[in-house]
């Protein structure tokens, strides 16, 4: 059997240096990928899978893809945790060659993917350890976005976990050690879902790093970036430039800079927090509707979607910054016409980043080209939108870049409505290039000489179906059908032989057919001259362009907040370095959007790091307890964004972290019950809390005994109300009725319920905070609301009056112990204790002290 093809010896040796992704492999007008990579592609793509004759492999599995089409099937692929090599023919085809030359030209992997069709950031990060530090470093290759930062001290692993699964990237590169840590095998294995890829050992040495920084930067140090110090950061950083340099094959032109943050900018949030607020998906189904992006995203530009989601899930911590917002969102409330005006203007804004990335990987074409100009004029008319503007918006017309001349070189080189790629000409405008023009002249000559012909053939030969026409491997032809074959004259040269028709050529039809393709390929490529100049042009204003998408990307959202908040009557919050939070009037911005006009019920509240640090609220379920914990939480966050929040009134002390305990879910992945979760993230509260903190507990204890989670949820509270360990802002809803008392010997703890009315047998939920503990227990009550049947709510309530009126032990006709309330305030107290301590046991004669022993001795064991 003969060996495999020339053609599959070249995808092997390819798909040896690359054995772990899938390999598409240009073959004409397709990528075409064999054996498994085929049978992956056309399960995952759902394309079809045929096979191919490969020599001594026989047929070999095969499926394809159109190479115009390409980057949608890449984003699938990828977006499944797939990596893909792309094997480019380097060479023109069209030079006789047998086989021609193939390289790997690029590597998309799901941190490196750019041609995407969703706003979102798609990010890569890169994790380095050493230096005494954890050095973490985030990458949007499709925006140019990079920024890196360093962890030091105790908790620097916990702080550096916490901002990986806020950044949540689609890939993530480990430097050398990583994966050898246990607690980082863990986090990695079971709480960040993504791809996880060994970096190169090599790449993470500091000196190594450092030179591929600097080298691409065009700099001698990293002091400009405020990184020369941040041994570990650098690592990460370099490191992970140098991988998007390896799987992009390019210069990576717009990426331009790179930022050095600190997490202390911005209010702690952690993952069980931004998952139990919903911020950016709901719990159920995790959907974009039903969370607080949903309700602010007035964005009108996919920049300022991105920034949207990024300030949500970055709150201020500086309460000038976040005035500055503020500042810009009041003034845009109050002019409406303005704000209008602004919005109409951004609505003409393309992605702005994603267009300067498509053009630094060289995949743009001229309707890019015709995107940016368009985007770059409507950019320009910001300023003249935004006069008399206050806050950090009176600051961006200043930043706005003045990039006139590249509008109007653009507005005077390209085609309004041009092809889609630049290799096709016909893009470049008249007047703008002479021998371009000259050469279009030329074809169109061409071609009208083509249709005389045709004419002048059909009337010499008298076949009138005759036609003139093109394809790539004979040029041009005359067809004549089967049944007009003994019509065509001796000078015709049979050139093709079809089904029902001939293929012929004549002598002047291939001299003219040459001067013809020859004009045609001239202009097709001093076109193609044309755009790469046109590239490099605006390659050489990629700094620029991306701070004029900057400029564009906060109008947008600070627009959209104003939107947001003219149209659902939200207010501007008081925001200063105090501890307190005072609402008045507040409500949940998501529910009172799904709920009915005037549906929704206000609440006050009252928060401090004094007399009301600690609220208990009690009240039946369904009543409104955790929306209303929520609502708060969710007022304190927006505020701190730099929005208008849900209320009539509200002042809110900058709080430095915000915590979550909310709801019963189990982790089945780490093997961890529903309670073993709770108690974790109750720890993690109570490790990382400070007084600035503000902690919202829905329930604590409910998965084990009934004793053992109530002293939990007592101790917890101490520890929390203690102003040497913690002292924040709480806010507690519980079923626990003992923990109204509380309020009674610990400073700080305030008791509230949430208020019901009874109607005969009914209980109507009024949504109203009420001062006071909770004046019973309605559990039974939400049962039958829910649908339990009536037999089964009318054993429970017989059940219940068992539990608070029986004595002893269960009984065989299964009546219940007695309830007893305990008090935690004087732990193992007793009535009968106290009857000791009075009693005058030297006055009694021995009789008295025998029957008063045996009095006491019945009364503690009826009370026992």
């Amino acid at each position: 059997m003969s060996a495999s093809t020339p053609m599959i010896q070249q995808y092997k040796r390819a798909k040896y240096e690359h054995p772990d992704k899938i390999l598409m492999f240009r073959l004409g007008d397709f990528y075409e990928m064999f054996y498994e990579d085929a049978e992956v592609a056309s399960r995952e793509l759902d394309i079809t899978l045929t096979a191919r004759p490969a020599g001594k492999d026989g047929k070999i599995p095969m499926a394809g893809v159109p190479y115009h089409a390409v980057d949608s099937y890449l984003e699938r692929l990828v977006s499944r945790g797939y990596k893909v090599a792309i094997c480019d023919q380097v060479e023109d085809p069209g030079q006789g060659k047998a086989l021609v030359r193939r390289e790997i030209t690029r590597i998309v992997t799901p941190g490196t993917c750019v041609d995407l069709r969703t706003p979102q950031n798609n990010y890569l990060a890169s994790l380095s350890l050493g230096g005494g530090g954890i050095g973490l470093a985030v990458a949007d290759a499709s925006t140019g976005e990079f920024r890196a930062t360093e962890f030091r001290g105790d908790d620097a692993a916990g702080r550096a976990q916490e901002e990986l699964l806020r950044t949540a990237p689609s890939e993530c590169l480990v430097g050398p050690g990583v994966r050898e840590e246990a607690s980082w095998n863990r986090f990695f294995g079971q709480r960040l879902r993504c791809v996880l890829t060994q970096g190169d050992e090599l790449a993470y040495d500091h000196e190594t790093a450092y030179r591929v920084l600097t080298g691409h930067f065009g700099i001698l140090s990293l002091r400009g970036f405020g990184l020369e110090d941040e041994h570990a950061a650098i690592a990460a950083a370099g490191a992970l430039l140098g991988y998007l340099q390896e799987t992009h094959r390019t210069a990576l032109a717009h990426m331009t800079a790179i930022s050095h943050y600190s997490s202390s900018n911005y209010m702690a949030l952690d993952s069980q927090t931004r998952r139990n607020l919903e911020l950016t998906q709901t719990l159920a189904g995790q959907k974009s509707k039903g969370s607080l992006l949903w309700v602010l995203d007035a964005a009108v530009t996919s920049l300022g979607q991105r920034l949207l989601r990024n300030w949500i899930t970055h709150p201020l911590v500086c309460v000038k910054a976040i005035e500055e917002r503020l500042d810009s969102v009041e003034f845009l409330v109050k002019a409406g016409l303005q704000r209008a005006s602004l919005r109409g203007s951004l609505k003409g804004i393309r992605d702005l980043e994603r267009l300067m990335a498509r053009i630094a990987y060289g995949s743009a074409g001229p309707r890019d080209l015709v995107a940016l100009r368009a985007s770059l004029e409507a950019a320009s008319a910001l300023p003249r939108h935004l006069e008399g503007a206050r806050g950090s918006l009176a600051h961006l017309p200043r930043e706005m870049p003045d990039l006139g001349d590249l509008t109007r070189l653009l507005e005077e080189a390209v085609e309004d409505d041009p092809p889609l790629l630049a290799r096709e000409g016909g893009f470049v405008k008249t007047g703008y290039r002479q021998e371009i023009d000259q050469l279009r002249e030329l074809a169109r000559g061409g071609r009208s000489w083509i249709s005389q012909f045709e004419s002048s053939e059909r009337q010499r030969t008298g076949i009138k179906s005759l036609k003139v026409g093109y394809n790539r491997v004979f040029g041009y032809y005359v067809e004549v059908t089967r049944a007009n074959l003994s019509q065509v004259p001796s000078d015709y040269q049979r050139r093709q032989t079809l089904a029902n028709a001939e293929r012929f050529v004549t002598e002047e039809l291939k001299a003219k057919e040459e001067a013809i393709l020859g004009s045609e390929e001239r202009m097709q490529a001093l076109e193609y001259e044309v755009f790469m100049e046109l590239r490099d042009a605006v390659l050489a204003r990629t700094a620029q362009i991306q701070r004029a998408a900057r400029v564009v990307a906060q109008a947008d959202v600070l627009a959209a907040l104003a939107e947001v908040a003219a149209r659902e009557g939200y207010v501007r919050p008081l925001v200063d370095q105090s501890t307190v939070v005072e609402i008045t009037d507040g409500r949940h911005p998501v529910l009172e959007k799904v709920l009915d006009a005037g549906a929704f019920v206000p609440n006050d509240s009252h928060l401090d790091t004094q007399e009301n640090r600690f609220l208990v609220i009690t009240g039946p379920n369904m009543a409104g307890k955790s929306t209303y914990l929520r609502q708060v939480a969710l007022i304190c966050l927006m505020a701190q964004m730099g929005g208008f929040v849900p209320a009539s009134r509200a002042r809110i002390g900058v709080i430095d972290k915000l915590f979550t305990r909310v709801g019963a879910w189990d982790d089945l992945v780490m093997g961890q019950s529903t309670f073993m979760v709770e108690m974790t993230e109750v720890a993690h509260i109570l490790h990382n809390a400070t007084e600035r903190s503000l902690i919202i507990l829905d329930e604590i204890g409910r998965g084990t005994s009934t004793y053992d989670g109530l002293s939990i949820a007592w101790a917890v509270s101490e520890y929390i109300l203690d102003r040497e360990r913690i002292g924040a802002k709480t806010l507690f809803a519980t079923h626990y009725r003992e923990m109204v008392q509380m309020e009674e010997g610990l400073d700080g703890a305030r008791n509230f319920s949430v208020a019901i009315k009874r109607r005969g047998d009914d209980m109507v939920f009024l949504r109203r905070l009420v001062r006071g503990g909770s004046d019973g227990s309605y559990g039974i009550d939400v049962a039958r609301l829910a649908g339990l049947p009536r037999d089964v709510t009318e054993r429970a309530r017989q059940i219940l009056r068992g539990l608070e009126e029986a004595s002893g032990r269960v009984s065989a006709t299964l009546d219940p112990p007695a309830y007893t309330q305990i008090s935690f305030l004087e732990p193992g107290e007793h009535p009968v204790l106290e009857e000791l301590r009075n009693m005058k046991v030297l006055e009694m004669t021995p009789i008295e002290a025998l029957q008063e022993l045996y009095r006491l001795q019945g009364k503690a064991r009826k009370g026992s």
